[in-house]
């Protein structure tokens, strides 16, 4: 709680950036010996945390033992491949580029998703795009109402509300994506004798913004302690270039574009950020709605959408349940 006299604001998540970075390098080096591992392999797709990912590895076991892929698909944004190539450059790191399309394709991740597309959207087709967009979490009292938007040939959108049959399908085949970047990270990690970093932050962690056996896998996973608001203090300090982090959170998975907000978060990551860390530490709700300008009705309807996506995310946490142990303790 905040002690007396204390104020609550964004500057309670400030922290020392350079005693941070070593801090992680560190750990990453200890799991890395722990581990038997020569080096890094992780997934660069040009945002925020898997480029301060890259910078950290870069420092922990120098830039010639971290090997990135650039993973672009069907769908991919341009500036994805052409960010995290800039990433790359700036930290000296190596690495492959794996269209994914192909694969997917082969595996009819497109064909599945626009067949559920189509359940709402019959005429859905070539030339088509489309995304998933939830409803704001400060006015839906915890409860995610998801909708698909659509854009014709002709530049028209539309928004429909999804039966969860449609959902399920379509996030179903869309999660195919995160699981065949996964598969080739894991390929290259034993082909080298590395391990695989995942790039999670807390908020994402926390509220199950990853894919099972997808993005959610990973040998360490660095900055999964921090709020994303100081993973952007990290990017500055590890020099981490302007570009990536003026560029808006996204999730870079459908057609449309999309940022992280419209899909899962019901907030802008600063505010959000505040009212996770409000909750966790029994910070009263007052002082919350006032240093993330929200009124106090706001921050309980956050504070139920945060209950909510943990309670969702328990499961892709979970390892596979066996009916007893059989392994002796490690």
């Amino acid at each position: 709680m905040t002690s007396l006299g204390t104020t609550f604001s964004a500057r309670t998540l400030t922290i020392d950036a350079q005693a941070e970075t070593e801090r992680i390098v560190a750990a990453m080096r200890a799991q890395l010996r722990a581990m038997r591992r020569r080096g890094f392999v992780l997934g660069l797709s040009g945002g925020i945390d898997s480029s301060v990912c890259a910078a950290l590895a870069a420092r922990a076991v120098g830039p010639e033992n971290v090997f990135c892929l650039f993973m672009p698909e069907n769908d991919s944004d341009p500036e994805s491949l052409r960010l995290g190539q800039l990433v790359a450059t700036t930290f000296g790191l190596g690495g492959e580029v794996e269209n994914i399309g192909p694969m997917l394709e082969a595996m009819g991740c497109y064909a599945r998703r626009d067949a559920s597309i189509r359940e709402v959207v019959p005429e859905y087709g070539e030339g088509w795009r489309s995304k998933l967009v939830i409803a704001n979490g400060v006015t839906t009292a915890g409860y995610n109402i998801s909708s698909l938007v659509v854009e014709d040939p002709a530049g028209e959108t539309r928004k429909i509300r999804l039966p969860a049959r449609t959902y399920l399908g379509i996030v179903a085949a869309t999660n195919m994506k995160q699981r065949t970047r996964k598969q080739l990270e894991y390929f290259h990690a034993d082909r080298l004798k590395y391990g695989v970093l995942g790039t999670p932050n807390r908020l994402e962690d926390d509220q199950g913004f990853f894919v099972k056996n997808g993005d959610g896998s990973a040998d360490v996973k660095p900055i999964a302690h921090l709020y994303k608001s100081q993973v952007y203090q990290l990017a500055e300090c590890l020099g981490v270039p302007e570009e990536v982090r003026r560029r808006p959170p996204t999730t870079d998975t459908y057609s449309l574009p999309q940022t992280q907000e419209e899909f899962y978060f019901s907030l802008p990551y600063d505010k959000l950020d505040l009212c996770l860390y409000g909750l966790d530490n029994d910070v009263p709700a007052k002082e919350v709605a006032q240093a993330a300008s929200l009124t106090e009705e706001q921050v309980a309807l956050v504070w139920a959408d945060i209950a909510a996506k943990r309670k969702a995310a328990h499961y892709l946490h979970l390892p596979a349940q066996r009916v007893e142990a059989v392994l002796p303790p490690a």
